[in-house]
């Protein structure tokens, strides 16, 4: 568990309640990302560089040379 970050929620985690909420911390030299609903799981974790190709992904344009998924 990564217990020393500091959480920040996604400005695109939705409206309502936010129950839709996507955390993002900014680590050392990883970036981890959890859902807020359930915050004790394991979060996924990207080396900081690839943290933006990842997003870059999700969205469909992919970075240069890199593939979409």
């Amino acid at each position: 568990m990564i217990t020393h970050a500091s959480w920040k929620k996604s400005s695109f985690s939705g409206g309502g309640e936010g129950n839709d909420c996507v955390e993002v911390a900014d680590l050392d030299t990883h970036i981890a990302v959890r859902d807020s609903k359930d915050p004790a799981r394991t979060p996924l974790t990207f080396p900081t560089t690839a943290f933006a190709p990842f997003l870059q992904a999700l969205k469909g344009t992919p970075a240069p040379g890199t593939h979409a998924f």
